[in-house]
């Protein structure tokens, strides 16, 4: 299922976009799930980095697409973004957003399906795995790949990232459910291990990004195995 966003003020418009998406579902192999916002300003009241794709309109009262597509990536840096405009040489400034394309008014369906495949393929293309955390003033999407290790202090939980922190409200066993699949395990009660950031095991001490973190006794065999397999290649 591929989520995608319409963001759009001229109601014939984002009508004429969803009925598009409608045929090209019927067309295509791919199920899509569409959600219409008239403004960036209604959009981003609720995005929660849930869209695959978002086609977003450059002029727009309230809030324009430039300035919303910025806040978007101010918490997600993956997900797909099309402008849709009259005026191309807005659209041109896409590359400080990083849109991928952009599609001209009148619309028609040739050129909409077109940019459409265009999009799906990089939806496919650069596939990776994300959890969506609250923190403070938003969400944050974060890229499994780029988590070293999940640290739990009472009621909190904060994810360690290669650069930088995030410390957001959970239980150790909701988060690790979400990440086991992606290769992370528990070398102690209140650490949840990224096994692709273990650099080494020195003093019963997983090291990972420059930080010791202790191995439990009662983990210490299971997370070896599991560390073991996945440099090894074979299946958890």
């Amino acid at each position: 299922m591929i989520r995608v966003a319409i963001i759009e003020d001229d109601v014939r418009c984002s009508q004429q976009m969803y009925e598009y998406l409608n045929t090209f579902q019927k067309e295509s192999e791919y199920k899509l799930a569409v959600t219409m916002y008239p403004h960036g300003r209604a959009f981003l009241e609720d995005f929660q980095s849930q869209f695959d794709l978002i086609l977003l309109d450059i002029e727009m009262p309230h809030m324009d697409g430039m300035t919303t597509a910025k806040c978007i990536r101010q918490s997600d840096k993956a997900v797909v973004i099309v402008f849709v405009t009259n005026m191309p040489q807005y659209a041109i400034r896409g590359y400080e957003v990083d849109a991928l394309d952009y599609i001209l008014k009148p619309i028609s369906y040739f050129d909409f399906s077109q940019r459409l495949y265009r999009a799906i393929g990089r939806i496919h293309n650069s596939e990776k795995h994300y959890v969506v955390i609250y923190v403070k003033g938003g969400t944050r999407k974060l890229d499994t790949d780029d988590i070293c290790y999940v640290e739990s202090q009472r009621h909190n939980l904060i994810f360690h990232m290669c650069n930088e922190n995030y410390k957001t409200t959970g239980t150790m066993k909701d988060i690790e459910e979400k990440l086991t699949p992606w290769n992370f395990f528990r070398c102690s009660k209140g650490y949840l291990v990224s096994l692709q950031h273990v650099d080494a095991i020195i003093n019963g001490c997983a090291i990972v990004n420059g930080m010791q973190l202790l191995i439990s006794r009662t983990r210490k065999a299971e997370f070896l195995d599991a560390l073991a397999q996945y440099i090894g290649g074979a299946p958890k």
